[in-house]
């Protein structure tokens, strides 16, 4: 099983991820070009809506395409994001100061508390680390 990253399709052509449509609550058809995907496979997306937030898919399917050479289209397994909304947040580091801009999901009916967690759980995956109410850079954490 390998893992395929989507989401720098700009830096790779022959790597290019071309459609990500939703079939049903948690199952995706992905089309894509190269980067020879089997089944098992776990696919890197990203969530419609986002710059950056990964969506990851496990390929249960594929069919490779005969025209145009190297396309495929899969289906896909991946988490259920129907009442799900990207959210933008931005934060700043206490020590240098530095501001950065994040986005994460969370349910449309989360309060204010449910939504600052998965942002703090967000920032965490970032290299952000926590210092009471204030937070760290990932510059300042490696000091």
């Amino acid at each position: 099983m390998a893992e395929h990253d989507f989401r720098r399709s700009v830096l790779n052509p022959s790597h290019t991820l071309i459609e990500c449509r939703t079939l049903a609550p948690g199952l995706y058809q992905v089309t894509g070009q190269g980067g020879g995907v089997q089944p098992g496979d776990r696919l890197i997306c990203t969530v419609k809506g986002s710059r950056d937030l990964p969506l990851p898919l496990q390929v249960d399917k594929i069919r490779y395409l005969i025209n145009p050479p190297g396309q495929w289209t899969a289906t896909a397994k991946g988490p259920d994001l129907r009442n799900q909304m990207v959210l933008g947040w931005s934060i700043q580091c206490d020590e240098c100061g530095r501001e950065q801009a994040f986005e994460f999901l969370a349910a449309e009916q989360d309060g204010l508390e449910q939504r600052t967690a998965k942002a703090v759980q967000r920032i965490a995956e970032l290299g952000w680390r926590p210092r009471g109410d204030n937070h760290l850079c990932p510059k300042c954490v490696s000091k």
